[in-house]
């Protein structure tokens, strides 16, 4: 139980006299030695200490405070190898400030310092994380320059980039030149693919990859079991079940593979396959319980989702906001209302997560389907975020089954502002005027359907039942 708990205790921050007694060890090391030379002893090498203080930065605002010490005593100038700016630059990365990081970047090549292979995957990640492809693009100039386009490491990056930009063309060109690619490159392409929505994509590159006599690993089965589930392809994945013994995996990254294994098989809807997996891990953690719950709730087995969330809960594992919109779609598909209301509140008071428009979503459509339209529409009201397109769809789905029109008038108002081009909105209200017998306001809203030229699209609606 301990070894469960401890997963989720927060570092420690270091604190403002630990870090002063750091930068004032560097500038006493810089002050006793203005013209540096080399060899330096350890307790001399002002460069020796960088390092340890940039690994003990837990935020952003230490790490500013570090680079800005940097700056002032111009130790990168007496030490201008890539090491000690690829350990800033990585750093800002690992603290999610990729911003930050590229000014990094940026002030290195003003400095004229070349980057190595080491720089140019942590700038890539940079460059992920904000999306900016244009500089990756001129990342990628600058790897073909200093010979470094066909490192594994490099190459990875550039196809992780042009993949989230969705350039898929310039995707297969970086990885179609690079002749003796390894399975680091095979592996972006696929997680990008996957993760891209192209899983049949995804599961044609996997075949590729096992015709070239590649060993598949942890990372690639996470891949190809996520575009398996998204293809709910129930014998596809009973076929990749066996290959996910057959990887190379280690520690946590067990985990997370059979995790990915669960939620296939949650997806394809064999959710007695998924629990076999799930009670022979030696190990679970809480993205094994969340795709258990969450699986569960999806085929409507209200009873088990719930029973298994009491289950974690009495192991120690604590949930997260995933959890919760599991946990809710299950009070929606069992009409438990009470027990939604229940763990809504649990979700904010015990747990401290803060709800996101999923949980307001599951909550609207739970109140609205019980036919408790005020309660639901004063939860929209009080949104702390703007209703997105799915929420109001299902009050205005309650409001058809309810035969509102006063609320159904009010909804559709806002529906009509978000998506002025969906006809949905006037089929639903002309709905909820007929069965009301208003037959006045049915012809106006016809009326209004053909002078705005809407037709009704084949096979398309709002998304409002309540069924």
């Amino acid at each position: 139980m301990n070894s469960i708990r401890s997963q989720f205790l927060v570092p420690r921050t270091p604190t403002s006299r630990h870090l002063n007694t750091a930068l004032v060890n560097l500038n006493h090391n810089l002050a006793s030695n203005a013209t540096p030379s080399f060899p330096y002893s350890i307790a001399e090498d002002p460069a020796k200490a960088l390092p340890n203080l940039l690994s003990n930065c837990t935020n952003v605002l230490h790490l500013d405070q570090v680079y800005a010490q940097i700056i002032t005593t111009r130790v990168l100038e007496f030490y201008p190898a890539a090491f000690h700016w690829n350990n800033i630059i990585r750093s800002y990365t690992r603290l999610n400030a990729p911003i930050k990081a590229l000014y990094v970047y940026i002030a290195m090549s003003r400095a004229g310092v070349l980057p190595d292979r080491y720089t140019l995957p942590i700038i890539l990640k940079a460059t992920c994380q904000c999306f900016a492809v244009n500089v990756g693009r001129q990342l990628h100039s600058t790897a073909i320059k200093i010979g470094l386009e066909l490192n594994e490491f490099c190459e990875s990056g550039f196809i992780n980039l042009y993949t989230k930009a969705g350039e898929f063309d310039n995707v297969r060109k970086v990885f179609d030149e690079n002749p003796e690619r390894k399975l680091g490159s095979w592996n972006a392409v696929i997680g990008g693919l996957s993760q891209s929505g192209r899983a049949k994509e995804a599961i044609y590159m996997f075949l590729e990859l096992k015709k070239c006599g590649f060993w598949p690993d942890d990372v690639t089965m996470v891949s190809v079991t996520s575009s398996c589930g998204s293809l709910g392809d129930l014998e596809l994945a009973l076929q990749l079940h066996k290959c996910v013994f057959q990887a190379k995996s280690s520690g946590r990254s067990h985990i997370l593979m059979l995790n990915s294994v669960i939620d296939m098989y949650g997806k394809c809807g064999q959710m007695d396959l998924a629990y076999l997996v799930f009670s022979k891990m030696k190990e679970k953690n809480v993205s094994s319980w969340t795709s258990m719950i969450v699986g569960y709730a999806m085929h409507g087995q209200v009873e088990k989702a719930l029973g298994c969330f009491l289950c974690m809960r009495e192991v120690g594992i604590r949930p997260n906001h995933v959890t919760f919109v599991g946990v809710l779609s299950a009070c929606v598909h069992g009409g438990k209302v009470d027990e939604g209301r229940f763990y809504f509140d649990m979700m904010q008071n015990v747990y401290g997560i803060r709800p996101t428009s999923q949980h307001y979503g599951c909550m609207v459509d739970l109140l609205g389907r019980a036919g408790l339209l005020k309660e639901a529409r004063k939860m929209v009201e009080e949104m702390p975020m703007k209703p997105n397109v799915v929420i109001w769809g299902c009050l205005m789905g309650a409001c058809e089954k309810f035969g509102s029109v006063e609320m159904g008038e009010w909804v559709a108002k806002h529906l009509q502002e978000l998506e002025p081009w969906n006809d949905g909105v006037y089929v639903v209200l002309s709905n909820i005027y007929a069965s009301n017998g208003l037959w006045k306001e049915v012809e106006k809203v016809r009326g209004i359907m053909k002078q705005r030229k809407l037709a009704k699209l084949p096979g398309y609606s709002l998304s409002t039942s309540s069924n």
